[in-house]
Order: structure tokens, then sequence, then C-alpha cells
């Protein structure tokens, strides 16, 4: 099966100001990330604030341009894009923000906004547009009515199945949901997840979900890339990953996330605040916070390697696979 999204090192920095006399900085947002995600499947991007998930969901979603690596969408290179291509790439990937009335243009009812993307990237007729999106409202739970309403007569559960709606409207064959329930009450959080699982059996759409939340990823993954300063540390199927989590920093993540269920993970404690990205650490970028560290961690950047049917980037991962497996 083709990927839906297949990127190889992607790299992307920001020049940073820092005063009048001195020289701009260099701000490494993410360091040399591979992923690839299949139809219908979610990939889950997890990592604190700052790590840089945002900022690769930016360039897999054609915001930004990576500085460095390669990029295809759909079977296309979304980089050096051939003539012709730039729209149907367009198509093919869609967002979903966090906040849903920031998101959502305040002037207009929502029938102008599902049926806006239809008349910029599609020939279909006036009448055909408003009952595709009239289809589409029904179809995340939103009632005939609504189509004349404005967002801010709308809850916020209500508001971002709104956004979902556009984001689906051109049927793309990826959605980029960066913290899309972060927003909203616990208690409508459930509701959108299961609508999102639903719209991709459905529909077969794949997501690169964005979260901070590890219990969220437990629900709606089938993959998980695990960001630290930008390089992903850990990388391959949720059941794998966290049933044995190899790298330090995923083992903390998991360990701190409460368990209502099943065996009770040891707590790895992690001291201090993430180096800057502007000056990260020569060797594993881990190697400032970890329990585990030593010389060579400090010195040498770990490869990305495949241990126990995962990727991970930790010179020790064989000897923590070892220890649980005991």
């Amino acid at each position: 099966m083709t990927p839906v999204v297949r990127a190889r090192d992607l790299v992307q920095t920001y020049a940073v100001r820092r005063g009048l006399l001195r020289a701009a900085a260099k701000l490494q947002a993410v360091r040399g990330v591979s992923l690839e995600i299949a139809p219908g499947q979610t990939l889950a991007v997890v990592g604190e604030s700052g790590s840089g998930k945002s900022t690769l969901g930016r360039m897999i979603g054609l915001i930004e341009k990576p500085l460095t690596g390669e990029l295809e969408l759909d079977g296309a290179d979304a980089i050096k894009r051939a003539s012709g291509t730039a729209a149907r790439l367009r198509r093919t990937v869609q967002f979903v923000f966090q906040n849903p009335y920031g998101s959502l243009n305040p002037r207009k009812k929502i029938g102008a906004i599902l049926t806006e993307p239809l008349i910029i990237n599609t020939d279909l007729t006036r009448k055909d547009r408003i009952a595709k999106a009239q289809d589409m409202m029904a179809r995340v739970g939103l009632r005939p009515e609504h189509y004349t309403r404005y967002p801010h007569m709308f809850s916020g559960g209500q508001r971002q199945r709104i956004a979902i709606a556009r984001a689906l409207i051109l049927d793309p064959k990826l959605v980029v949901a960066d913290e899309p329930i972060s927003a909203l009450d616990v208690s409508i959080q459930a509701q959108v997840l299961n609508l999102l699982a639903d719209l991709q059996r459905d529909t077969g759409v794949a997501y690169l979900f964005i979260s901070h939340d590890l219990t969220v990823v437990g629900h709606i993954a089938h993959n998980v890339l695990v960001l630290y300063l930008g390089v992903a540390v850990e990388q391959g199927p949720k059941t794998v990953i966290f049933d044995r989590p190899l790298h330090p920093y995923t083992q903390a993540l998991l360990a701190s996330t409460p368990v209502t269920t099943g065996t009770k993970r040891p707590r790895i404690v992690v001291k201090g605040e993430p180096p800057s990205p502007i000056n990260p650490p020569p060797g594993c970028v881990f190697s400032t916070r970890c329990p585990y560290v030593t010389d060579r961690c400090r010195l040498e950047r770990p490869a990305t390697r495949v241990v126990a049917g995962r990727l991970v980037a930790c010179h020790y991962a064989e000897k923590f696979l070892q220890t649980m497996s005991s």
C-alpha cells in the first residue's frame, strides 16, 4: 500500500534576532525527522511544548517549506512540485486547528464556510455545493438549520465539528489535526475523538494527530512518533511503544500519564527544562535531563535504528529491553 505521506530527513530552522549588533541565531525546530502514514492510519506526534510538533505538522501540511529533506504526498513530490500538481496537493491535505473559533471566519455563515473550498477547488454547481455541504454537516452531527448560522452561535464542540467538516469537504487523503480537542471540555473530547474515528473508517482518510496527551493518543493512534527538541527519539506501532517504551524520554512521558487499569508504570524522574533549540546538546538531545546519562550520551548523538519492532535513538535501547524482559 502506497503511503499517503512519505517524509525523509525533514529539517526546519528559523533565524532569531539577538540584538542590533549581534548576528541572528539559528533555532533548530526540526532536525532530520522521517515518517510514513498509510491510508486510513493515524500517526500521533507527541512531545512537550517546543519539541517541534506543530512545525512538523506545518511542513507536512504544506504551510511551510522544509529547509532540507524530502516530502511526498499521495505519490507526488511536494517540495519540487511538477507543473499542475499544486492544486491537487492542496486538496490532498487539510488542517484542523486547536482553536475552532479562531479558525472560522466570524463574518461568514456556516454554509459559506463549507462551500468556499468547493468554489475554489472544484467545478461543482451551486446546487451541488450546497448539497455536499449539507451532507457533510449531517455526517459530523450538525442539523440542517445550522447552515445559516454564524460561528459565535455554536458551542466549542460544535465549532470543532464545523472545522472538521470544512477539512473533509474536499475529500482529502490526509488531515493534520493540531491539538484538535485540547481546547474542548473533557465531556466533549470523547465525542470529537469518536467522530474522527468514524470518519476515518468511512472515508479512509489518514491523520497526522498532534497531541501532548498520551491518554488521547492511546485511543486514536495506530502509530506514535515521539519528538524531543526536534528529534524523533522513538517511533513505531502504538501497542509496541506503549507496552515497552525503550527511550528514557518516552518512558518518562508514559510514566506521567494517569493509569486507570493494568500495571502501574515505574516512575521516571526527569529534572530541569529542555535545553534551548538555539544551542542543543552535542550528543543525545535528552542527555541534559536523562536519569541514565553517560559520557557517551553527552558526546555522541545516537543513531536511529530498529530495536524490538520500533525505531529508537538511544545508545542503550537494547539494555532497557533486556531489563524489561527480565
